[in-house]
């Protein structure tokens, strides 16, 4: 379960790239009642997904060359400069950074030796999201991998992830916690990226943040009557709950959950 409480190795911050920062804000603010609030005239428009008052996410234009859109999970760090240095050891590569974000922390954006792309977030004046696991936020976090067992072992040593394989219809899921996490602090699964999913959705491994919705179906719906695309139906999942895979209109991918009850 994620909270707010963040360990390192704990997801702490999410944002899009997006190539129409109004068109997105339109699209996420019709879906889950998301609010934008800029970070000021120096932040390049980069800005804040709110919700009520709390920062659930964040939106800024593509910035890196051949960048397409998609969001990007955040890890916490408590030094990015060292975290970076274990990464190019682990066989990943650093895409950006470390880089000082004025007071607020410090960043670096990666790619694993799969080629999934990740970020991590050093606090500084900002810890990271305000409000996590509530509807309307982000509440789970997968990696979409064609090489699982590679990448099981580049996050244990970038991270000290634990892991735990879950049996999973034909596959086997692992989910993964915080180095020192017990069964309640699980934060995300890894799953092996299937090749007619890889064909379905177009790209190759990726990190797939999940928001936690009322009604899994009903966002469905809406999603579509915005202009998203559904890229795998909504299921059920025993003791999980409710979720289906999505794409917004430029093609960032996403997952909706309406989660199982505890005592479900």
């Amino acid at each position: 379960m994620l909270t707010t409480t963040f360990v390192p190795g704990a997801p702490n911050w999410l944002d899009l790239g997006s190539p129409d920062i109004s068109a997105s804000r339109d699209f996420y603010g019709g879906l889950f009642g998301w609010t934008f609030a800029s970070a000021g005239p120096n932040a390049g428009g980069y800005g804040f997904f709110r919700l009520g008052e709390q920062t659930v996410g964040a939106i800024g234009p593509l910035t890196e060359e051949g960048a397409r859109p998609a969001w990007t999970l955040y890890f916490h760090t408590e030094d990015a400069d060292a975290t970076s240095k274990v990464v190019t050891q682990s066989g990943g590569t650093v895409r950006f950074g470390p880089f000082d974000v004025f007071t607020d922390g410090r960043m670096a954006g990666y790619t694993d030796p799969t080629g999934a792309r990740f970020a991590v977030w050093q606090p500084g004046r900002t810890a990271g999201l305000d409000a996590v696991t509530s509807v309307g936020t982000l509440c789970w976090t997968e990696l979409h991998t064609s090489a699982p067992d590679a990448a099981k072992t580049f996050y244990r040593s970038v991270f000290g992830w634990l892991e735990q394989d879950v049996p999973f219809g034909d596959f086997t899921y692992t989910v993964v916690t915080p180095a020192g996490g017990g069964t309640n602090s699980s934060q995300g699964g890894i799953a092996e990226l299937l090749p007619e999913d890889r064909a379905a959705t177009g790209s190759g491994s990726y990190w797939l943040p999940y928001v936690e919705v009322a009604d899994a179906d009903a966002a469905v719906a809406r999603a579509q009557e915005l202009g998203g695309t559904l890229q795998a139906p909504a299921v059920d999942a025993p003791g999980v709950g409710r979720f289906a895979q999505l794409a917004d209109p430029h093609g960032a991918v996403f997952s909706v959950i309406t989660s199982a009850a505890p005592d479900a």
